[in-house]
């Protein structure tokens, strides 16, 4: 892949900005909670301010998967999102696990999450993440069929690919990503199902050497983070120095999912 600018690889810095809604989806008893459900507003009040201060001080964009209901409560943070320059993605009405057996269901969140942004900042977004790493066949087909550039739901490959619908036409852009690269396997938290909380350190180690790796085969290294989790005091630490390894690669571009699907896009036409 040629990146612009002569880059040997591509960067996306993304945050799901589920707030309430990644335990909301996780478990409905999770709304009589409130000690599950104050991680996701710890992230939406805090998280999210903080995040942008770190890229404030790198000088760097961002893309911000959102769901709709995270919109509708926190319309202020979306404004801050979009007001610092970054991009606000697609990523459902109530972050709602995918079950490719309703698709009624599927369109209904997806219509909604939609509705939603668009009443709360009067954007439609170009790209979409679907929640919790799954998706399916219909959703791809609501992305085709409601004109967005890209998806970013899939770990296909380490570079993106465009989808081909059923009836042989070229369809949106796929921007992969891996659990590897994702804050949640090492940080994410419950009472119900424990897991261990991975240090700084280890962390750095995993996401260092992934970038390293796919920067040396001239792929996509997409980073996804939660506010709530990588919002953390020691997590912005580690989101401060894993910006600083990734910058100290000139030829490493970094960029919006919309600037990366739309530069893959141009670089290998239909």
């Amino acid at each position: 892949m040629n990146w612009p600018n002569g880059a040997k690889s591509a960067v996306m810095l993304t945050f799901d900005f589920d707030a309430e809604t990644l335990w909301l989806s996780r478990d409905p008893a999770n709304a009589t909670k409130p000690g599950v459900l104050s991680q996701g507003i710890y992230g939406a009040q805090r998280g999210v301010p903080e995040i942008l201060k770190v890229l404030k001080d790198h000088d760097l964009p961002a893309t911000f998967y959102t769901p709709g209901w995270t919109a509708e409560k926190y319309p202020d943070r979306i404004h801050a999102i979009l007001e610092a320059g970054h991009e606000i993605g697609h990523h459902g009405y109530l972050h709602e696990w995918i079950d490719p057996s309703k698709p009624d269901e599927e369109r209904a969140a997806f219509e909604k999450g939609l509705a939603a942004l668009d009443k709360v900042a009067g954007i439609t977004p170009t790209g979409y993440r679907s929640p919790a790493g799954e998706t399916s066949a219909n959703l791809v087909a609501l992305i085709d069929e409601f004109g967005l550039l890209y998806d970013s739901s899939l770990m296909t490959d380490i570079t993106p690919y465009r989808h081909r619908m059923p009836d042989g036409r070229p369809g949106p852009v796929e921007l992969p990503w891996h659990w590897s690269s994702d804050d949640a396997p090492y940080m994410i938290f419950a009472i119900q199902a424990p897991r261990p909380i991975r240090s700084n350190d280890d962390i750095f180690q995993i996401w260092r050497d992934e970038f390293d790796a796919i920067h040396e085969m001239g792929g996509l290294f997409n980073l996804v983070m939660h506010p709530q989790f990588t919002g953390r005091p020691s997590r912005l630490k580690l989101l401060h120095r894993i910006i600083e390894h990734i910058t100290a690669h000139s030829d490493a571009w970094i960029a919006t999912g919309h600037d990366v699907a739309t530069a893959w896009a141009a670089a290998n036409p239909e």
